[in-house]
Formats: C-alpha cells, structure tokens, sequence
C-alpha cells in the first residue's frame, strides 16, 4: 500500500479559504435525498465492448444485492480492498490495479460502454483482481460494504456540477463523506480527484469537517505515484487546467 504522511495541523490554509467559501454545514442541514453517484449520459457500446461483456461480464460482474458482500469469496483471495466510484473508460482503474496487483479494486459505474470499455481492459492486460458493479454507488455503499471494510476509496473527476444552483448534486458532500468514512478500516484512504478548483476547495472543505478524517497533506496533497495522468487529464493540462488530488484518511 502507499505510504500516506498524515498532517493534522487544524489551521491548514487551504481548509480555512474553503471554509471561508462554503462555510461549515450545520449538523441539521438538509441535503437531497436522492443523490447519485452518477448521470446518464448517451453512449454507444462498441463490438469490442460488447464481446467483453459476453466473455467477461459473467465472471467480473457482480451482481447488485442489497446484502453484505463477502470481499473474500468474490475475489476468491483475502487481500486490502478499495472501493472505485465512476471510473468513467476505465484507463486509470486498469493502470493503477496493474500497478497494485496486490490490493483489490471494487469499480462501481452505470454507463455501460465504460463497464465495456474496463472489461475490455481486463482481458487485454490479463487483470485478476476488479470486480465491477454496474449500479449506483450510493447504494452499494448503503447496503453491500459493512463497516470498516475498506482500505481505500478512490473517486477522480467525478461530475462538478458547474453552476452553483446545481452544486448541490455534487456526489461529494457531508452525509456521504460519512458513510465513506465510516466503512474505511483504521489507515484507510479517501482520494478525491477533480480538475475544477471550486469542486475541490468544496472536496477539502467536507472531508475536513468530517471528524473521522484527517488530511495527509497541508492542504491539496501531490499527486500519489499510483494514480496515473489520463488523455482526458493530459488534454487539460495542456489548456491550462488544473488538476488538485485531495487524500484524506481513516483516524485510529
């Protein structure tokens, strides 16, 4: 696993400018009831994607059960489990679970070319060690992970959600902050991704008002080595965009 330096300075600078622009959510404060992780979006699956579900869907697959799911039976091995939440064509989830060929990666995502797309992935770099769910990751997390399952928790780039009258569709907000945390092991990892700074002066904000949460950097973290640069990451860099990674982690 990567080694995470904890920071627990309270008067992180980063932290007190988000705060200063969101504030911190009183303990009663409303939030939608029907967040999901995810929008549908038009696509359109490709042979190749669809060959890949047909060869590779029944044994990568899982399927959705409002029931505990046993990590262990599933990936027929006891290994550090982290959770994916969108992983949109799945480059950087076959890139980091090649890389990591140790841990276990759980991949919730609903738009089907990029379930086909990871699929795909998989049998062409031999990977043994995704499982994917094809629902809403919210209510994975509600009804299939228990409590302190986890050792990681990946979400990169997940919908900004631009206009502020929008912003409270964002995936990453108090009550499933919570939830994320709460099913991370002592040491577990929170890693948030985006290229759009309000969303991740917002992420910091959240993730730092969350009790069980500490902050591994003084602010926005570097990038972990493991997390790689996509074509979608590498096209904005070169129009100027940035990209913040917010890592977070589980207090003892």
């Amino acid at each position: 696993m990567t080694q995470l330096i904890i920071s627990t300075d309270p008067a992180q600078p980063a932290v007190a400018a988000a705060q200063a622009t969101y504030g911190t959510p009183p303990p009663d404060v409303a939030y939608p009831k029907t967040i999901k992780s995810f929008v549908r979006r038009a696509g359109r699956t490709t042979t190749g994607q669809a060959k890949a579900f047909e060869d590779l869907g029944p044994r990568f697959v899982l399927p959705y059960t409002a029931a505990l799911l046993d990590a262990d039976a599933v990936f027929g091995r006891n290994a550090p489990l982290v959770l994916e939440i969108g992983f949109g064509m799945g480059e950087a989830t076959a890139h980091i679970a090649k890389v990591r060929a140790d841990d276990n990666f759980l991949c919730c995502e609903v738009h089907e070319p990029g379930v086909g797309a990871l699929l795909k992935r998989i049998g062409e770099q031999g990977l043994t060690n995704i499982r994917i769910l094809q629902h809403d990751a919210v209510e994975v997390v509600d009804h299939m992970l228990p409590l302190a399952c986890l050792d990681g928790i990946h979400i990169f780039f997940p919908d900004p959600w631009h206009k502020k009258k929008h912003n409270k569709r964002r995936l990453i907000q108090a009550p499933l902050v919570a939830k994320l945390a709460a099913r991370l092991k002592p040491g577990g990892y929170l890693h948030c991704a985006t290229d759009w700074q309000p969303y991740a002066e917002q992420m910091l904000q959240m993730l730092g008002a969350e009790p069980l949460l500490a902050n591994t950097a003084a602010g926005f973290a570097p990038q972990p080595d493991y997390r790689p640069l996509t074509k979608f990451e590498n096209r904005g860099l070169r129009l100027g965009h940035g990209v913040w990674d917010v890592v977070f982690v589980r207090r003892n």
